[in-house]
């Protein structure tokens, strides 16, 4: 059990911990100046920055157990570990912390007041960093020439992640190596591993192990190293025991890092013709009370890269300024930077046209890139391979009917409903490197074993990865197993994360096939006693070219096996080689949801969703379109419910349970229909881009678009996620009294 922090932020005083360690059942009990004494290191973030005059970053530290200050409610303070999960409680709750309560600050909006408390003494001003990208000289000179600017500011609201399967950790210590095993529902091991080593317990990293099972959704949170994670390693070393760890649904919202948390002013210039010239951005984005392990690079590299979307513009500026509250930490979150991004640009590109009188689709269409412009650089210098975002576009207006759009409103406002049709256009950049593992065994059983460095959390990896091996090898599906989240069995790997598992496992898988083939031929040389060049494979089988001579690629490294056993020399068909990952590819898609509003009550129901999507070459169109539908229900989540609430006075967390956390239900969800575009990637030789955030990055703009339009007649103009009834009632009658 973790005991944690009751309050924001706090001066430990004291802990007593006697009467805890007192009661039957407990095995131990742990603080910070236990974890101090051991040499433990802190929680490490991987993301260095610069700010904008050259100085480094706030540095600040992130104990695994607090032991002076506590800086938001939920900070662990104490590990007890016990026989039975009661006695741990029952320990928790004799643990004695004085505290001396300091002042907080929890509202992003107010944390750069000269007034507000000081999370960090570090970080003068609550500033973590003040970062810039872009040609800021050049993007100011075209606003001087502008014929019209457009102004608006977006929040993208804080969501906890919510997994289906909380997080957990078991870990084992051999003290007769030295060695520990650590199972954690993780997005990949390695890098947990690592860090553990390195940075935490400071020992070579062969001396750990990692081993993932099964994972029950991650969406960016379980890509993290943790404190439960090293608790539950030091823990089982000093007590000589395994030690399990399991958090509680209510304890994940206050233990694993949240997602988004953006106030963005955005400025979009456009000539008189409405084609866009250049746009600014200043983004004040919440880091919580510490940096997580890839914090900062969130609103800074991952999400200002894809500004330009699909449109062409001259110059961008992006400003992003890093901030402290006392908040849970905030990393990735299913899309990781390019959701705000897309939901800020297609909401000023509405806002744009509302303003210069054009329509909606018309300023788009002026402005995208066209495919005889690819490869295309845009102005955050980012190369686009492919893309036909018109023909998308239009497939989108064709699927809803958009120009049969006014007589469906029409007919919605006679039975007192105003209704309202958006889109939000969306590009990502997926694929992260900078290198992918793949290996492939001839296993004695029969069996083929693909070893992966990728991590499954329900996307659907192993079908995607036996799919791509029987095509190259022409093997048996059924014959094939997928192994994964192992450190000891795999030696390395990137795990999953930002959509890239395909593209750079499918990579790896794809040039590992070609190397077994390889040493298939030589091989059946050797089997068949021909030359290594007289040697074809086609469809699974080895023969000799112009004869009916040749064996089954299986029936071939049976064969070896047995050559090999038997004394004489045999070619191994097994063979492991590496993908070197060295550009993004761009998945977009056109989103497009028609909602009804009740003008007495708030109430929003989407009673039309539609998804076009490019993402290349579709290996499995059945297990894309579910990527889709889930990302579109997040997206939607956090465009009308998710929202996470602090009380500013005390800092406590208001939406603590899904009593307090509105999550979607399938029932507030039409049918979505996907149509998938192929326009082939350029970058790989599967011609795959990637596909399983591109749902969470599209749907926020589109269904915060649609509200607006519904509501426009009514004076209304924009509206901030989460567009609750309650926030949309009130705007309508804010517009009528203005």
């Amino acid at each position: 059990i973790v005991l944690r922090s009751p309050h924001a932020a706090a001066t430990i005083l004291s802990i007593d911990t006697d009467a805890a360690r007192a009661l039957p059942g407990v095995l131990g009990v742990f603080t910070g100046a236990d974890l101090k004494a051991a040499d433990i290191g802190g929680l490490p973030c991987a993301i260095p920055l610069k700010n904008r005059d050259g100085s480094a970053r706030a540095d600040v530290p992130h104990p695994v157990l607090a032991d002076a200050t506590v800086r938001h409610v939920g900070d662990p303070v104490a590990f007890i570990v016990a026989e039975t999960q009661q006695a741990a409680r029952d320990a928790a709750e004799a643990i004695l912390v004085d505290y001396d309560i300091l002042p907080s600050i929890t509202d992003l909006g107010a944390t750069l007041d000269a007034d507000a408390a000081t999370v960090w003494p570090q970080a003068p001003g609550n500033v973590c960093f003040d970062w810039e990208t872009g040609d800021k000289a050049r993007t100011d000179a075209l606003f001087e020439t502008a014929a019209h600017v457009t102004r608006l500011t977006v929040v993208n609201n804080r969501v906890v992640v919510a997994s289906m399967e909380a997080r957990a950790a078991v870990a084992d210590f051999d003290a007769a190596t030295g060695r520990w095993t650590l199972y954690t529902n993780t997005q990949g091991g390695w890098t947990i591993k690592s860090m553990l080593a390195k940075t935490i317990f400071k020992t070579p990293e062969e001396q750990f192990r990692v081993v993932t099972p099964d994972v029950g959704g991650g969406f960016g949170m379980k890509l993290f190293l943790y404190a439960e994670h090293v608790l539950t390693c030091f823990a089982a070393r000093a007590l000589g025991r395994p030690v399990k760890w399991a958090s509680e649904r209510s304890e994940a919202f206050l233990s694993d890092t949240h997602g988004r948390d953006n106030i963005t002013r955005g400025e979009l210039a456009l000539d008189k013709d409405g084609k866009f010239l250049a746009m600014r951005t200043r983004n004040v984005a919440n880091m919580g009370a510490y940096l997580s392990n890839y914090a900062p690079f969130i609103p800074t590299g991952a999400g200002t890269k894809v500004l330009a979307s699909v449109y062409d513009f001259q110059a961008i500026y992006a400003n992003v300024v890093g901030v402290f509250t006392n908040t849970v930490p905030v990393d990735a979150y299913r899309g990781a930077g390019r959701p705000e991004s897309n939901y800020l640009v297609e909401r000023l590109i509405d806002t744009a046209a509302a303003e210069i009188g054009m329509d909606r689709i018309e300023i788009r269409r002026r402005n995208m890139v066209a495919p005889a412009s690819m490869p295309y650089v845009t102005a955050m210098n980012q190369t686009y391979d492919s893309g036909d975002f018109q023909r998308v576009l239009d497939a989108a207006l064709e699927k809803i009917d958009w120009a049969g759009f006014k007589g469906r409103q029409a007919a919605a406002a006679r039975r007192g409903m105003r209704r309202g049709i958006g889109m939000g256009y969306y590009l990502e950049a997926t694929g992260g490197g900078p290198t992918e593992r793949a290996e492939i065994r001839f296993a004695e059983d029969g069996f083929v074993d693909v070893f992966v460095g990728t991590q499954s959390s329900g996307q659907g990896h192993e079908t995607a990865y036996v799919q791509l091996t029987v095509d190259q090898l022409g093997i048996d599906g059924d014959k094939i197993r997928i192994r994964q989240g192992d450190t000891d069995a795999i030696p390395m790997g990137g795990g999953t994360g930002g959509a890239r598992s395909l593209y750079s496992e499918g990579q790896a898988i794809l040039i590992t096939a070609a190397s077994v083939i390889e040493k298939g031929k030589q091989a059946a040389s050797e089997a068949l006693e021909a030359a290594v060049a007289d040697i074809e494979f086609s469809a699974g089988r080895f023969s000799i070219a112009g004869t009916d001579r040749g064996l089954d690629i299986m029936e071939l490294a049976a064969a070896q096996r047995a050559r090999k056993a038997s004394g004489q020399d045999a070619t191994s068909l097994d063979a492991a080689e590496i993908a070197k990952i060295e550009t993004h590819t761009f998945p977009n898609g056109c989103h497009m949801a028609e909602v009804e509003i009740d003008p007495d009550t708030g109430m929003i129901q989407i009673v039309r969703y539609i998804v076009v999507d490019d993402v290349g070459k579709a290996v499995n169109p059945m297990i894309v379109r579910g990527q889709v539908h889930g990302g579109v229900a997040q997206g939607y989540g956090q465009a009308v419910l998710e929202q996470t609430a602090y009380d500013p006075q005390s800092g406590q967390l208001l939406s603590g349970s899904f009593m307090d956390y509105a999550l979607p239900r399938a029932s507030d969800l039409p049918d979505i229909e996907v149509d998938l575009i192929e326009v082939p990637c350029l970058t790989n030789p599967l011609g795959v881009k990637g596909a399983g955030e591109a749902g969470a990055v599209g749907s926020p703009p589109a269904v915060i678009n649609a509200i607006v339009d519904a509501l426009s007649e009514a004076g209304v103009t924009s509206i901030d996620m989460p567009a609750t009834p309650e926030k949309v009632w009130k705007a309508i009658h804010m517009a009528r009294a203005a």
